[in-house]
């Protein structure tokens, strides 16, 4: 996925690269330091040490740079489901593996809240709402793709219907769970791994 949606100018050159990496990297360390909602602008730049004006060059306010951040996350998630569902074999084996992704998906937001804190300072953006769809609608791809040959073909078209909405609701799971106490969190969390697990035994029994 390309960071598009939140870079204003897309950099070419290695050093342009190299000073919006230290951007990203600046905006990062700020937001683990004090929530998304106290950082600004200034600060980043500061911090990155580029001027405030090449800060704007590249993104033109905040939720651009969440967006960024955001994206990234997206895309960390998308690899480790690729490589996750490689090679599924057997329903058994696919039932471990989704059950296992979806704790490793909780896990990354328990123990990394700069990405929590990522994720609540973009819940307005529209621009991430529609690109959070067309993520749900790639990580669907890669589990039909994964899953398809344990599924009869007269059930692929409800095996992709499931994949899309299953992928968007586990992101939707976990930032419920994250937004209440943990308890809470974790109870919601497990429940919803049960609703995943009795789809797939419905699809693969198929």
């Amino acid at each position: 996925m390309s960071d598009i949606a939140g870079i204003r100018r897309q950099p070419t050159q290695a050093r342009a690269r190299e000073r919006v990496e230290r951007i990203l990297t600046a905006a990062t360390e700020l937001i683990a330091e004090t929530g998304s909602d106290a950082v600004r602008m200034t600060e980043v730049a500061e911090r990155a040490g580029v001027p405030i004006g090449s800060l704007y060059q590249y993104f033109p306010d905040k939720p651009a740079i969440l967006r960024t951040l955001a994206m990234r996350v997206m895309e960390r998630v998308r690899d480790g489901l690729r490589q996750n569902l490689e090679g599924v074999e057997s329903a058994v084996d696919a039932m471990m593996r989704v059950d296992a992704i979806m704790v490793g998906y909780y896990n990354l937001f328990l123990t990394e809240p700069v990405t929590r804190d990522i994720w609540s300072g973009t819940q307005s953006d529209k621009t991430l709402q529609e690109l959070d769809i067309e993520d749900s609608r790639e990580n669907a791809r890669i589990f039909f793709d994964a899953l398809k040959h344990l599924v009869p073909k007269r059930n692929h078209a409800r095996l992709e219907a499931a994949a899309f909405l299953l992928m968007q609701l586990s992101g939707a799971a976990v930032r419920l769970a994250i937004a209440v106490d943990r308890e809470e969190g974790d109870r919601l969390v497990e429940e919803f791994r049960g609703v995943m697990r009795r789809e797939l035994e419905s699809l693969l029994a198929s």
